[in-house]
């Protein structure tokens, strides 16, 4: 059989109903979910402890202001400890649309953005890989009666990306392509 097709896959715990979302004060253990992206951006570690239960996966809109999920939400309880992805710097840390959000540049332009977070840092803050940044607060509409992170990346020139395919490890699964020949 020839192999002519290969998806790769993030490795996730998607939700299948009501999920447990891990404890406020669990320990951060980044290290089974990591990867290190090309172009100096550096290795991003999940900004809640791992695994990551996602409620709502990242659904990118069909045009630039198209409806859409431009992010994931990922369970977590009220207080929950959110920390800093990779290095970089806070470029928003503040109330925006009724709740608290944390922007953060990284190398090469690449951003991450939380809510609803009370921010412990500030704008101009310098944060290293898994420095705190807030805790979770409640009012993501997304996840009633649930709590969760919303977790967004962009890159520059303003697309979205699925934050997930910043952490690994990664599987890998080879197709079959159709039509090919013995």
């Amino acid at each position: 059989m020839r192999v002519a097709a290969i998806t790769v896959i993030p490795v996730l715990a998607p939700a299948a109903g009501p999920a447990a979302a891990p404890s406020a004060d669990a320990a951060v253990d980044p290290t089974p979910m990591t990867t290190e992206l090309p172009g100096g951006a550096g290795a991003f570690w999940l900004p809640l402890p791992a695994p990551a239960v996602v409620l709502t996966p990242f659904r990118p809109p069909a045009t630039r202001y198209g409806a859409g999920h431009r992010g994931v939400d990922l369970a977590a309880p009220v207080g929950a400890r959110v920390r800093a992805a990779a290095d970089g710097v806070v470029i928003y840390a503040g109330v925006l649309a009724d709740r608290g959000v944390v922007s953060v540049e990284h190398a090469g332009g690449l951003r991450t953005t939380y809510e609803p977070v009370d921010a412990l840092v500030s704008v101009g803050q310098v944060v290293s890989r898994g420095d705190l940044i807030g805790t979770l607060a409640a009012g993501h509409a997304t996840c009633a009666p649930a709590s969760c992170l919303h977790l967004g990346a962009r890159l520059p020139d303003r697309v979205y990306l699925d934050p997930m395919a910043l952490f690994g490890p990664w599987r890998v699964r080879l197709k079959p392509w159709a039509g090919l020949g013995p």
